[in-house]
This record gives structure tokens, C-alpha cells and sequence, in this order.
């Protein structure tokens, strides 16, 4: 782009302030050949950006969101808005018809894969359970996320809005009634709000454990992960918008750290929700981590600490510690779960 003679450049740090990006998606989306600085000063390298290049900042990351390919970017980028806006009605007209179409698919591969199901089997062995935990506050004014650590039933719950109370209000009651009692105490609150509009809400990600078998509950960002041998594997998937484009390839890891808009669900706990349920068939040895998004969302090397040789307590207390010295700006909560 071409800036007006005396035109002040801003340094990548006041431009990202002043987006609401990062220096590293910014740095990202020069790469990717989506938003070229306006300069870069000859010794340092340093990248500078005019004033007017914030809008298209703001519209990258937005179409970068909706997964829109980067050929497809590029022409929206060189276009006048009419056009512009024509193509991005025209890119996601196709999204919603090729959605459509892998639906039926999707429908007759479930509809075989049940039928091949064979029974199952469950055993009643019990396995011992040290649990270690963990729950701050963070940077936010007050603590929305709620925990439950027991034998039998550990969960971490993520709320949002005016109620602070609602996710500990939703594992009480799914402790007590599960799932349909966790619903209820929502439909309540949805109930007394604007309509499509509710004052609170909030996530769930539970684990209920009989035997050696665990059953998880999930909706929402909160994550369980499960530690064998020194390995770590996430066993949930993020309902957020970021996490479907991640997963699809459409957006990088590091790109999804940083988006502005990558805390943005596309799934919570409301009624009729769908929530993800599976089971895990637990061995000796084996451990069982919940973290709220306060946690993984700011802590690079989470896998290293869970995989850690110390005790479950230590572990929490080692991970809140790591969010601590990432200036864990948001309410935080781990609950650790070692089965000998």
C-alpha cells in the first residue's frame, strides 16, 4: 500500500493495541501475504503500519474466522465494498449448501458405525484416587469458574455474565441430577433474560468414574486430558469457533492463540444442547486432567507439567504456578486425578 507523505507510522506494538490483534498475528498475516506493513525500518527489521491500514487488520482477522481460504481473502482485500461484501455472501452461500451435503453423509456413516457396535462390557474393579486441585481467580474481578473433586465425579464449569454463581449453581445440581438437573438451573436463568439474550451462562466438562470406567459429560471450552505413560492426549474438543477452523486446517495453532475472537463459543451449556459424551477405559497408572480455558489458553507447555512425575497436588500447584507467570488473566481451575 501507498501512505500520504508525512504520514505517522504506529510500531506493530500501538498498531495491535489499537486493533485488537496481536504483534503475532500481525506478524502472521505479513507472511501469509494478507496485510504487508506500510514499512519496515532497514536495520532493525522492525515492521510500521499507517493508521488506515486498520480496518483491513480487522477485516482479516474476521474472514481468517470464518474459515475463508486465503485465495478467497485476497480477492475480498483488493475489492470495493459492494464487491467486497458480494464475495463474502457468495463464499458462505457455498459453506451453507456443502454443510447441507456432508450432513446426509454424516448421517448414514453414524447410523453404521452404531449398528457395528458390539455390547459392552464394563468392569466394576475400582481403581485408588489421589486428587489434587487448584482454583484462583485470576485477573478477573470475580471467580465464575466452579469445580467439583470427589472419587466418583470431578468436573470444571466455566462461567460467563452477570451470575457468578452459575456454574457452581450447574455442578451442584448435575451432581445431584446430572445433566437434566444441570439444564434446568440454566433454563432458569435463560428464562428471566431478553430472549436469544441470556445474562449468564457457562460451560461443563465432567468425569464420572465407576470402576475403571470413566464417562465424560462436555460441553463448551473446558478440556479433559489423559496422561498414560508419560503421554499426554486431549480427549475433548473445543466448541469454539477457533477450534472447528484449527482442527479443519483452515487456521494455525498459533494464529488461533492469538485471534481476538478465539474465546468465542459455539457451544454452552443451554437447553436441547448436544453435549459430547464418551468413555474412557482407565488403567493403572493412568491420570485424568480438567483444565477451564484459563488454564490451556495461556500455559504453552501444559503437556509437560501434566506429564510430570510428581503427585497430583503438586502438579495442580505446579500448573497455577506456570498460568500465574503468564499474568493468568482469567479465572483458572485445575483438577488433577491419579488412578493406582
Amino acid at each position: 500500500m501507498t501512505t500520504e507523505p508525512g504520514t505517522e507510522l504506529w510500531t506493530i506494538g500501538d498498531f495491535a493495541r489499537e486493533s485488537g490483534l496481536t504483534p503475532k498475528a500481525l506478524r502472521l498475516y505479513d507472511d501469509l501475504g494478507l496485510l504487508r506493513p506500510a514499512g519496515v525500518d532497514p536495520g532493525s527489521g522492525y515492521r510500521r503500519y499507517a493508521p488506515d491500514q486498520l480496518s483491513q487488520a480487522r477485516l482479516v482477522a474476521s474472514l481468517r474466522l470464518v474459515g475463508m481460504p486465503l485465495a478467497r481473502i485476497e480477492e475480498v482485500l483488493g475489492a470495493s465494498p459492494a464487491a467486497a461484501a458480494r464475495l463474502v455472501r457468495a463464499y458462505w452461500l457455498q459453506v451453507e449448501h456443502d454443510t447441507a451435503s456432508r450432513r446426509d453423509v454424516v448421517s448414514a456413516l453414524v447410523e453404521r458405525l452404531e449398528s457395528e457396535e458390539p455390547p459392552m462390557t464394563t468392569s466394576t474393579d475400582t481403581l485408588h484416587a489421589e486428587i489434587g486441585t487448584s482454583h484462583r481467580r485470576g485477573g478477573r474481578p470475580h471467580q465464575q469458574d466452579a469445580l467439583i473433586a470427589t472419587p466418583g465425579l470431578v468436573a470444571v464449569a466455566d462461567g460467563f455474565g452477570e451470575r457468578s454463581d452459575l456454574a457452581a449453581a450447574v455442578l451442584a445440581a448435575f451432581g445431584s441430577g446430572g445433566l437434566e438437573g444441570a439444564v434446568a438451573v440454566v433454563a432458569s436463568e435463560i428464562a428471566d433474560s431478553l430472549p436469544d439474550a441470556p445474562r449468564s451462562g457457562t460451560t461443563l466438562t465432567a468425569v464420572t468414574i465407576a470402576g475403571r470406567t470413566a464417562s465424560v459429560t462436555h460441553v463448551g471450552d473446558g478440556r479433559v486430558w489423559l496422561v498414560r505413560d508419560h503421554e499426554v492426549r486431549q480427549v475433548t474438543h473445543d466448541h469454539t469457533v477457533v477450534a472447528g477452523l484449527v482442527e479443519s486446517g483452515q487456521l494455525t495453532v498459533d494464529e488461533a492463540r492469538s485471534h481476538p475472537h478465539r474465546n468465542l463459543l459455539n457451544r454452552a451449556l443451554v437447553p436441547g444442547v448436544v453435549t459430547d459424551e464418551l468413555e474412557i477405559g482407565l488403567e493403572p497408572g493412568d491420570r485424568l486432567v480438567l483444565t477451564t480455558d484459563g488454564v490451556h489458553s495461556v500455559v504453552d507447555d501444559l503437556a509437560a507439567l501434566l506429564a510430570s512425575p510428581a503427585t497430583a497436588q503438586q502438579v495442580a500447584d505446579e500448573v497455577a504456578s506456570a498460568v500465574a507467570a503468564a499474568g493468568e488473566p482469567d479465572n483458572h481451575t485445575i483438577v488433577v486425578v491419579d488412578r493406582s
